[in-house]
């Protein structure tokens, strides 16, 4: 009797302490607990030299993962599974994850760090009064060319990369905002249209800028144009920063008609269980240092007005990458045009490559 009071004690006690872990390992409905955050982010994105900083001065432990596409990110997020306490979406996402109510509004009384945040980047349409985000970075979409594999083209216009010289030399980024949105620009029309019309002479458009299409590719483009495999690409601002970093012959240009001014954004996903840790994060990242350090690495435009001071004026001073406010007058924030018109968009886009093959 004494052993089956003993093994039933025994059973009991582990069964207590198992209880306690699970409830530990779950406290606030999650899996990080207070200890640690998971933060997800776009790829390359961060010094890892902050994260390290952040954990020696907060205690807490960083979890961190990538993702390399808006909507996969947005589709984690639903499914649950992961408690993310950070995340850095794109402006169009933003409105799209508050529609889904996956976003916690931000408590200001944890982020005195606000104060550093240049107001020109703040209460921006897709979020009225920073109630769910603050900006991460910033840029524009561009041409990056390499002026010694061209025949003295310029760029200043989207219509410069129909030039019939240009025969296999353009890479197009695979992605159908920015390649329709282009082509949208290169009429005059926003790159946010709904117009049914608009949007087919866009594509027919794009239809003949095929023979100079060389490839319809993502990061890979980077390289390609450092190695000089590559002469003229649609891209980012700061992948472009990346690639003349690398090779000094690579230039980058805005088209005067315009085209996208974007922002990466943190946010607070409903998923977090370490929502103190989670607003611990964004504070520290709005720090005038960090910025400057973590803009320094990832090479994109940084919001942080007081960190523009710590920087070198090189780099804050060249409007190639910090447009001022009238160039910035001609770009455009992508708005969320829901998923029938992203739709539409992605059909296009795909008929636009398969005329291609």
């Amino acid at each position: 009797m004494k052993e089956i009071v003993r093994g039933a004690a025994v059973i009991l006690l582990v069964s207590a302490i198992l209880l306690f872990i699970n409830a530990e390992l779950n406290d606030g409905g999650g899996s990080a607990g207070k200890d640690s955050i998971t933060v997800y982010n776009w790829g390359e994105y961060i010094d890892p030299d902050l994260l390290k900083q952040f954990e020696k001065e907060t205690g807490i432990r960083v979890i961190y993962e990538t993702f390399d596409s808006n909507e996969g990110m947005m589709g984690k997020i639903e499914q649950g599974g992961t408690s993310y306490d950070i995340s850095m979406p794109s402006e169009y996402m933003i409105e799209m994850m508050q529609e889904a109510d996956l976003l916690l509004p931000l408590d200001y009384n944890k982020i005195p760090n606000v104060k550093n945040i240049d107001p020109y980047f703040l209460d921006l349409p897709f979020d009225p009064g920073n109630k769910y985000s603050l900006p991460y970075f910033w840029g524009t979409l561009g041409i990056a060319f390499n002026p010694t594999l061209l025949d003295g083209q310029t760029f200043e216009s989207w219509d410069n990369l129909w030039d019939p010289s240009l025969k296999q030399q353009v890479i197009l980024v695979d992605s159908a905002r920015e390649t329709i949105g282009m082509g949208l620009n290169s009429l005059g029309y926003s790159l946010n249209s709904t117009n049914l019309d608009e949007l087919r002479e866009a594509t027919d458009k794009l239809k003949t800028l095929s023979p100079n299409v060389k490839a319809v590719i993502g990061d890979e483009v980077t390289q390609l144009m450092i190695n000089g495999e590559a002469a003229i690409s649609l891209t980012w601002s700061g992948q472009a920063a990346d690639m003349m970093y690398e090779n000094e012959d690579i230039d980058y240009i805005v088209p005067e008609e315009g085209s996208n001014l974007w922002f990466d954004n943190m946010v607070i996903p409903r998923t977090s269980t370490n929502i103190e840790g989670a607003h611990a994060f964004i504070n520290f990242m709005l720090d005038a240092e960090v910025a400057a350090q973590n803009a320094d690495y990832v090479g994109y435009s940084t919001p942080n007005l007081t960190a523009l001071d710590l920087m070198d004026p090189e780099v804050t001073e060249d409007e190639r990458f910090y447009p001022d406010e009238e160039t910035r007058g001609h770009l455009e924030v992508y708005r969320n045009l829901g998923l029938e018109m992203l739709g539409q968009y992605n059909e296009l886009f795909l008929e636009f490559k398969m005329d291609m093959k």
